[in-house]
């Protein structure tokens, strides 16, 4: 006796398509005002000023070399001509990015709570994360079509694994003591998480939004297969036309944007120097071993 499981999700799948259409449209709309509202804002900007919001968050939060370096590497990406189809990846990740905090950084906060949700959660993150990414593209293009939309669905369900379970993680970890002061001090519990546990466990958070991020950045070049737009179009010219080069150059962009967003957002789980140390690094250490000395 076989039992094919193919044929049961083929089943499923269809009769979603055949009874649930006007809630598949409703969720295609708005995921695709928050996409293509973010798409349009990016790609209306010009390019250098662009190029000096990057650099002036590199220059922010990392420092004087990487602000230089985030020049330079950007610079490349318009001269290749680029910079068009970066901004649209950008802006599928951001808003992907942005809608698996939304589910993910609650149901990490409801795992935290009850070991019962972590025991029903835990096997699902485990097959979004174990699923190959092409799977995805399947019934997001069945249940959306093509373009940005289910582009952006496939990439939320690949990387909200991170943050959901670093989320978990970090309030879990939270020291005893801390906890206990808070109840000690009559925290209700939304305080004792708003204000002891969210802020403690936030290097851990950050981590999480940090791979959802890079995962996010994978996928969307992987979802240009099914009309997603951005980098991943060049990519997949390459592949097509067997040209290397066009696959390099498509390649190299995306290598320099996750440097970049890697960089920046790992910063945010950190504490930030002071500025003028960011700028002046050889003076903040030359003084740093005035004071030990």
């Amino acid at each position: 006796m076989n039992f094919d499981i193919g044929d049961g999700v083929d089943a499923i799948v269809n009769y979603i398509l055949d009874n649930f259409s006007p809630a598949l449209d409703a969720i295609a709309a708005a995921i695709g005002l928050v996409t293509g509202g973010i798409q349009d804002t990016l790609t209306a900007l010009p390019m250098i000023v662009g190029l000096a919001i990057f650099v002036a968050l590199s220059l922010w939060r990392v420092g004087l070399g990487f602000a230089i370096f985030t020049a330079v590497a950007l610079w490349l990406v318009d001269q290749m001509g680029l910079w068009p189809a970066m901004m649209e990846t950008l802006s599928l990740v951001i808003a992907s990015t942005i809608i698996a905090m939304l589910f993910g950084l609650p149901l990490g906060i409801a795992m935290a709570a009850k070991d019962s949700v972590a025991s029903a959660v835990r096997p699902v993150l485990d097959l979004m994360q174990t699923m190959p990414a092409f799977v995805y593209l399947i019934p997001a293009a069945m249940f959306f079509g093509l373009g940005a939309v289910p582009g952006t669905i496939a990439t939320v369900i690949f990387s909200m694994p991170p943050v959901v379970r670093l989320t978990n993680l970090g309030i879990r970890q939270v020291d005893v003591e801390f906890v206990e002061a808070g109840h000690a001090f009559g925290c209700t519990a939304s305080q004792l998480l708003f204000k002891v546990q969210l802020p403690n466990a936030l290097p851990s958070i950050m981590a999480g939004i940090n791979q959802t991020i890079m995962l996010a950045l994978s996928m969307v070049v992987i979802a240009s297969m099914i009309g997603a737009g951005g980098i991943g179009n060049t990519v997949l010219t390459g592949i097509q036309r067997l040209d290397v080069g066009t696959g390099f150059e498509g390649g190299l962009a995306v290598v320099i944007l996750a440097v970049v967003l890697d960089r920046i957002t790992q910063s945010f789980g950190k504490e930030r120097p002071a500025f003028w140390r960011t700028l002046f690094p050889v003076v903040a250490r030359q003084k740093t071993k005035q004071a030990n000395a």
